[in-house]
This record gives structure tokens, sequence and C-alpha cells, in this order.
């Protein structure tokens, strides 16, 4: 498995963390940003009467604490941009190299598929 085909897994982040992760580990997962997962906890915390905060604790208990030397790669352009001050253009060069590799695997899928190959390994699977 290469770099760009890594598994998702649902892992504490302390790197982003504010107390023990769980939030921005949720949103590493969901790959969306950690304010929108720390702002839907906080209401749930407000008017779930304790429940979410038994979850976090949980959460926190059950879940593997990420390990700091996954090199990885996540592109945020939200944090890309404006959060370590590159320019737009810089954002946009990211994006279409990303694009890029995309098209590079989606391209080897298809060869694979479209070939004997596939079939052969097909057929014989079903024996």
């Amino acid at each position: 498995m290469s770099a760009t085909e890594r598994k998702r897994q649902l892992q504490r982040n302390t790197e982003k963390g504010k107390i023990a992760g769980v939030c921005a580990g949720l949103a590493d997962y969901l790959n969306i940003e950690t304010w929108v997962v720390r702002l839907i906890f906080f209401t749930g915390l407000i008017f779930s009467q304790g429940f979410f905060l038994v979850l976090y604790i949980a959460g926190w208990l059950i879940l593997d604490k990420k390990s700091l030397s996954e090199g990885h790669h996540d592109m945020h352009i939200k944090t890309n941009v404006y959060g370590s001050g590159q320019p737009a253009s810089q954002a946009v060069v990211e994006m279409e190299r990303e694009l890029r590799s995309l098209d590079e695997q989606v391209q080897r899928m298809e060869k694979y598929v479209t070939s004997t190959q596939y079939n052969l390994n097909r057929e014989l699977k079903q024996l």
C-alpha cells in the first residue's frame, strides 16, 4: 500500500487536540474541519445532559493515540492558505499535483480492469 492509499483509522490526534484529541481525531477521520466537530460536540454536551461527555471520555479511553511518525500529507486548503500564510496560487499548485496523482491512479485502475488479466483473475475466483 503506497502513501497515497493509506487506510483511514479513527485515532485520537493529540497534536491538533485541545484536551485528549478525540474531536481532532474524529475530524481527521471524517475529513472535515476540527472546529465543526468541536461545535457539534459542545452543542451536544449542552443539550444531552452529559451523554456527550460520557462519549468523549469513552473515546479518550478506547481510541488509540495517533503515532507521530505517520508522515502522510492531508491537504486542507484552509489550513495551508490561511494558517501558514501561503499564497492562494500555492494551494492551486498543490491541488493540481494531487489531481494529477489521482488521475494516474484512475488510469492504472482502468487499464487493469479493461485487461485480460482482470477477466482471468475474476474467473479464477469464481471457481
